[in-house]
């Protein structure tokens, strides 16, 4: 039997490749960044991806210790998105827009391909106020619901690496535009009232739309907002006809040329 001194070297060892391994590996990862920027070729690989998991899975199921390999190796492709959107952004990611332009779904959606961080303003207020937007409104009116909106804002001032889905009136205050720009790429995610209607249609927490759950209305309401969420962006990305990784891919792209 080997002694112990001798197990424990091997081990230190065995932590000094994984170590050096781990540093290639993202470096790796923040060249291939950087030559994906140069030559305008998309951020996003979503097949690929899980192409790469599903390889390593198969590799994985023949060895020992299955489980633990496959938590670490997932750990690791986490920690990789990290390296790969810190090197894409220096910023936050602010996503403005009507209600049901595709916030929500945009922020998730970036959150899980480039391992960011993920704030939602109607979150953070509900959790704060403990009780629901619909409920705010109700007991206390729309003042104090923006007031709440505005200090929210104000307490991302400290984010870094976040995506910030923000609620459909939040920039209708000039002072939530300048606090978000201090840290942020603002952008607009626009859909038509048709395309709203039909996302938001079944909720009951657009306390906006409460009596008035129709084209016309949220047309009528877009177009008052429409030169504020406009003069706000430092980017427009349309969402109609689009799927999700189409979005998000054009979003990135438009980010990299803005700061090109």
């Amino acid at each position: 039997m080997r002694k112990l001194i001798e197990m424990r070297k091997d081990l230190d060892q065995c932590d000094q490749q994984i170590l050096e391994l781990l540093t290639k590996r993202f470096s790796c990862i923040g060249e291939m960044i950087d030559y994906k920027k140069a030559c305008g070729l998309p951020i996003l690989e979503p097949d690929q991806e899980a192409d790469r998991e599903k390889t390593l899975s198969q590799a994985i199921g023949k060895l020992s210790y299955k489980e633990e390999l496959l938590r670490i190796f997932r750990q690791i492709e986490e920690n990789s998105k990290c390296v790969q959107s810190r090197n894409l952004f220096h910023y936050n990611i602010a996503l403005i827009g009507f209600m049901g332009a595709g916030k929500s779904t945009v922020s998730q959606y970036l959150k899980d391909m480039l391992g960011m961080n993920e704030v939602d303003v109607d979150t953070r207020i509900v959790q704060d106020q403990k009780m629901p937007i619909k409920e705010i409104f109700a007991r206390y009116g729309e003042e104090y619901f923006r007031n709440c909106e505005s200090s929210a804002i104000v307490n991302l001032k400290d984010c870094r690496q976040t995506i910030i889905s923000c609620g459909g009136g939040a920039v209708i205050r000039e002072e939530n535009v300048v606090n978000l720009k201090k840290n942020s790429r603002i952008v607009l995610l626009t859909a038509s009232p048709e395309t709203i209607l039909e996302r938001v249609k079944d909720s009951d927490e657009r306390p906006i739309l409460n009596g008035n759950m129709n084209v016309e209305y949220i047309k009528e309401l877009m177009e008052k907002r429409a030169s504020i969420y406009r003069k706000a962006a430092d980017i427009i990305i349309e969402t109609d006809g689009k799927d999700i990784s189409g979005i998000c891919e054009e979003l990135i792209q438009a980010l990299i040329k803005l700061e090109a």
